[in-house]
C-alpha cells in the first residue's frame, strides 16, 4: 500500500515539513510468493506514481532489525535516511519486549537531481519519533 502526499500547505516553513513524496505504508509478500519481484513491480509501480506526480522522493520505515527487508529495500535502490528512536513503541501484550528503532529510507526520484532529499550517513542521524510527521 502507498500514496502520494506532502504536508499541509500551513507546514511549510515548520521544521517538520515534507514536501511531495511518496510513501510506502505496507509491503508485505507471501513467504511462497517472496523472490519473484512482486516487491518490485510493486515499488516500481509507486515510483511511476511518485514521478507523475513530481514527487521528490519515495521513503517508508522498516524496523531497524529487519535485515531481509533493509536488503531488499536497499536493492531496490532506497537508502537510510534516518533512524527514528524508539519509533515501534512498547509491545502492547508484553511489556518486557523494549521499544525499537526503525530506519526511515527514501529513494530519490527524478524530481530530485541533487539528490538534496537523500543522505549518504542516514544511520548516524537520529531523531524521536515526534520529530517525524
Amino acid at each position: 500500500m502507498g500514496k502520494v502526499e506532502s504536508s499541509p500547505e500551513a507546514y511549510k516553513f515548520s521544521e517538520h515539513y515534507l514536501p511531495w513524496h511518496a510513501h510506502i505504508t505496507a509491503l508485505t509478500v507471501a513467504p511462497e510468493a517472496r523472490r519473484s519481484g512482486i516487491a518490485k513491480i510493486l515499488t516500481d509501480q509507486l515510483e511511476v506514481a511518485a514521478d507523475a506526480e513530481n514527487a521528490w522522493f519515495v521513503d517508508l520505515f522498516v524496523r531497524s532489525s529487519n535485515h531481509r527487508a533493509i536488503a531488499l529495500y536497499k536493492n531496490l535502490g532506497y537508502s537510510v535516511f534516518r533512524v527514528v528512536k524508539d519509533y515501534y513503541g512498547d509491545h502492547a501484550t508484553d511489556p518486557s519486549r523494549a521499544s525499537e528503532d526503525a530506519f526511515d529510507m527514501r529513494k530519490p526520484m527524478k524530481r530530485d537531481k541533487d539528490r538534496q532529499h537523500i543522505r549518504d550517513d542516514g544511520e548516524t542521524h537520529m531523531v524521536d519519533p515526534e520529530d517525524v510527521w
